[in-house]
This record gives C-alpha cells, structure tokens and sequence, in this order.
C-alpha cells in the first residue's frame, strides 16, 4: 500500500459525470465525533458520531454527490475494509464504521454513484493517487450562490494548518446555498452589489460538508468540539451559511500521533481559518 495523502490518511477520488465520491481512510484507532447543523441533511451513521455512543473510532468518511441516493457509495467501502479485516470488533467479525455525508447534484436524476463507486474511490486512495481540489470526487457536480437565482461555481477543496507540531487538514464540498465569501467578507461572485441581492426565497440543491482531520490526541467530546468550529469555519466564509436548505455536516477525526500535548483551543481557532480556507480553495480557478 502506498503513502498516505491526507497527514497519515489515505483519500481518493471516484469521478463521474457530474458527480463523484470522495473517500476518507484514517489509520486504524482514529477517533471520530461530528455534527450536523444545516436543515437537509444526508448523512449516514451520524448518530454513531455523538459523544454519548459506544463507538469512539471511525474507519472511513465517504464525501458523495446524489443526495440521499449517493450514500449507497458508502457500502462498497464497506465491503472493502470487511474484506481488509477491519472495523469494530463484534463477535461475528469486524463491522467498518463507514460514516456518509452527501450533496445534491444532478445525478439524483441521471444516476447517483452506487457501492462500486465508492470501492473506486477507496481503491485510488490506497493506490496513492494524487489527491486533488476543484470540480473533482464529490465536488464534481457542486456549485454555489443559488440564493441569488445563479449557478456560481462549486467543488472540493483542501487545506492544511498547524499548532504547535500538531498538524490538521480539511477536506470541504462546496455546494451552498449562499455565496462563498473572500476573506474581507465580498462574495468571490457576482456582479456590483446592488445587482446582486437575494433572489431565490428557497432552494433544494445545497449542502456543504467537511472532514477536519488532526494527528493531535484527542478524546471523543473533543473531536465533537473541532467539528463545531468546523462549521464556524463554514460561517466565515459562507453566507448564509447552515440554512434550511442545506445539510451542512462536519466530521472530526482524531488520529493522535503527535506525542506533545496540544491546546484543544487553539486547535479549534485554526481549525476554523483552515476550513474557511478549504471554502475558498473549492472554488479558487485551477492553477
């Protein structure tokens, strides 16, 4: 198996048209929590996620496009890492926790990616395949601004950060639907903006998702707090972010490797600059 391309985690991309799988595959024992805050989520497993469940660990994360239809990309990772021997023990062999968060997309009409997509993706993670930003794996169909009655561009970025000697990484689908905000606060799109002002009073083809991932040493209720300040890291540079019509999610892993103690605090302050930053790098132009 070669490197890993996410810190110590391995990450691929299935790409399809106009749509895609992005799969996340941490180091065995990496704990994990998440949250949800936007009203139309897709998600799978996410109650696992709390930090009053059993399960503290989390063995892959799999990014989708096709709504509640793509999560069935989760299922050919799954298999996979059964067929690895990995996963929760039980009695009845290891059970992979498999947590799925997806977008909407057009190919909830043309077809959403199934279990053998999500194999692909997982395969090219672990054939160290180059792990890329833009209209890519689950950022492949997104876009944004659809509050404004526009298609403003969408996709998948990355970025990395650090505190101390403990490093984290984000990896963010970008499909909102507000505007996707430069650091002085102006949307990246648009027109002057008096001729830019809201012009859809709801829409249903958004979400945002995020996968916040550190070698620090943290508990379980600790990875559910560096999710939260992933999604204050939504609000920074989307507006309006976490609406009714998005499913704005966030999965924070743990895979605590970095032998110094790190200050939860001050990893949460630039957790939140890193996904804002992976935001902006979703929809930077290529090169």
């Amino acid at each position: 198996m070669s490197a890993p391309q996410l810190l110590s985690a391995w990450a691929g991309h299935w790409t399809g048209v106009d749509t895609g799988v992005t799969v996340i595959l941490p180091p065995p024992g990496t704990v994990g929590s998440g949250e949800v805050r936007g009203g139309a989520p897709a998600t799978r497993e996410f109650a696992l996620l709390e930090p009053t469940r059993l399960v503290d660990r989390v063995d892959a994360v799999v990014l989708s496009g096709g709504s509640a239809f793509g999560l069935a990309a989760a299922e050919g990772v799954m298999a996979l890492l059964r067929e690895r021997g990995s996963g929760f023990p039980t009695p009845a062999g290891p059970v992979p926790i498999v947590i799925g968060m997806s977008i909407f997309d057009g190919s909830v009409r043309t077809g959403p990616p199934d279990a053998a997509s999500g194999r692909a993706a997982a395969l090219a993670a672990y054939a160290g395949t180059e792990l890329t930003s833009g209209r890519v794996g689950a950022g492949t169909g997104a876009g944004t601004g659809t509050w404004r009655g526009r298609r403003d561009p969408g996709g998948l970025g990355l970025a990395e950060g650090q505190v101390g000697t403990a490093r984290v990484a984000a990896v963010v689908v970008v499909n909102a639907w507000g505007d996707v905000l430069a650091p002085d606060g102006e949307p990246l799109f648009g027109a002057a903006p008096e001729a830019v002002r809201p012009q859809a009073p709801y829409g249903m083809q958004n979400t945002t998702v995020a996968v916040v991932l550190t070698d620090a040493r943290l508990a379980k209720n600790d990875c559910y707090l560096l999710a939260q300040s992933g999604h204050t890291g939504f609000a920074r540079s989307i507006h309006p972010a976490h609406s009714r019509y998005d499913g704005d999610a966030v999965v924070a892993l743990a895979t605590g490797e970095s032998e110094a103690d790190t200050d939860l605090d001050l990893l949460r302050a630039v957790t939140v600059d890193t996904v804002a930053a992976a935001v902006r790098a979703a929809v930077a132009p290529p090169g």
